[in-house]
């Protein structure tokens, strides 16, 4: 699926609900409680903390996934088309940093 089918399903299945999307801020909070889900698995697979007795496997791309879905989230709430601002990104990074690396040889 495209970033706009993303972003149509997620605001397919907010509006279904009479609460709708919550505040930027909250919206805010949540992502950076997913971040935190994410950083945690990460440390704990390739950093030096170990999970406790127990603790239940958490799975790296659904991890990501929650990550996404809340950014969605935030863009629809703001009307940003992800897909454009990702473009444009894309693009800031090719002009920025097209030799700012060892390009690998075909």
């Amino acid at each position: 699926m495209d970033l706009k089918q993303a972003q149509q399903r997620v605001d397919e299945w907010i509006g279904q609900f009479e609460e709708g999307y919550w505040p930027p801020l909250a919206n805010l909070a949540r992502l950076t409680e997913e971040v935190g889900e994410l950083a945690r698995l990460m440390n704990h697979r390739f950093g030096p903390k170990t999970k406790k007795p127990g603790e239940a496997d958490q799975e790296m791309a659904l991890e990501l996934a929650d990550v996404l879905f809340v950014l969605l989230v935030i863009a629809n709430e703001q009307g940003i088309d992800l897909g454009r601002a990702l473009e444009r990104t894309l693009e800031n990074y090719r002009a920025r940093d097209s030799d700012r690396w060892v390009r690998k040889e075909d």
